[in-house]
Order: structure tokens, then sequence, then C-alpha cells
């Protein structure tokens, strides 16, 4: 029988990991080589899909898929100011220094799966809109096959005015987000 427990971070405990994520990006802003945060967030993923942790933590840190994803699509073409953002969001993983050491049985990789958390909430505008980009060229790629077309001949003409139409839309909504307190459910 599942457990649902439910606890809220306090205006302390967010500001912990601000100062945190600050003193990582800080550490990360102006370096273009972003490969050893990239690598450190693909080790957790990897760590996610390959060991036994407890579901609430892996979940959560499967979620940083989408995000390497994200910045590796030649096609969404995200803009370098925004994948610093993304990178410099996913610097936590590459400080080896964390809240709770990861070698720690069972609750090793929960702050790791907090810092997802507020992440996956900070990038929420970008990963809707990355996902209904995938999805929108998925469907293209079938509907074309299926017309016996070939999804890569102008494949340009249909890519690109959806892909500026959702950064255009991720722009828009960047600046609505609600910062008050952030309440972190472990399901």
């Amino acid at each position: 029988m599942p457990l649902d427990i439910t606890f809220t971070l306090s205006d302390r405990d967010l500001e912990r990991f601000k100062t945190i994520a600050s003193k990582t990006k800080s550490e990360t802003a102006g370096t273009e080589d972003h490969v050893e945060i990239e690598k450190a967030a693909y080790k957790i993923v990897d760590v996610a899909m390959n060991s036994d942790l407890p579901d609430f933590i892996a979940d959560r840190l499967l979620q940083l898929k989408v995000l390497l994803e994200m910045i590796r699509d030649d096609e969404w073409a995200i803009d370098p100011e925004d994948r610093s953002r993304i990178v410099s969001a996913m610097a936590y993983f590459a400080d080896p220094i964390d809240l709770i050491p990861d070698h720690i049985p069972g609750i090793g990789f929960l702050d790791d799966a907090m810092f997802v958390e507020i992440v996956i909430r900070e990038l929420n505008d970008e990963i809707e809109g990355y996902n209904e980009f995938c999805e929108f060229r998925s469907n293209e790629e079938e509907r074309l096959s299926a017309e016996g077309k070939d999804p890569n001949e102008n494949r340009d003409e249909w890519v690109i005015p959806k892909r500026d139409e959702l950064h255009s839309r991720i722009l828009e909504t960047r600046g609505a987000k609600n910062e008050d307190e952030f309440v972190f459910h472990i399901l």
C-alpha cells in the first residue's frame, strides 16, 4: 500500500537551495564549456535508471532527461541564453558537495530530487513547450510518412514555424510565475 508524504520547504530551506544554486550558477557564468555539468546530470539520470532508489527519488531524477534532451535537440534550437540558463540550473549536480551525500543509502539523492523538483518548476514553461514541440514533430513525421512523403524533405518549412511559435509563447509566459512558498510532494 503506497504512503503519501508531503512536506513544505520553508523560506529558509528555499533560501539554502537558492544560495547553492546561485553559487553554482555564478561558477558557470560565462563558461562556454558546459560538458562537465551535462555529464553530471547524465550521471544522475543513469543512477536513477540503474539503481535501486526509492521511486519518489528516481522519478524526479529521471525528469532531468527531458532538460538534457532539450539542450541537445538541434531542431529545438534553444538560444544560447536559455541553454546557459538550463545548464546553470543543472550545475548543482556537478557539485560534489551536496546537502545530503549521495553515498548514503536510501536518502543520498533526496536533496538532488528536491533540487530537480525546483529546477522543473523554474523551467516548466520551457519543458511544456519542448514536449509540445516533440509531440508535434512526431505526429507530423507520422502524418507525412502515412501520405507517402519524406518527412525530411522541406522539413524546415514545418519545423521552424512551430518552434518559433512555441519559443515566443515561452518568452511571453516566463515572467508570470508565482514565487510564493514551494511545496515538495513525495508521491
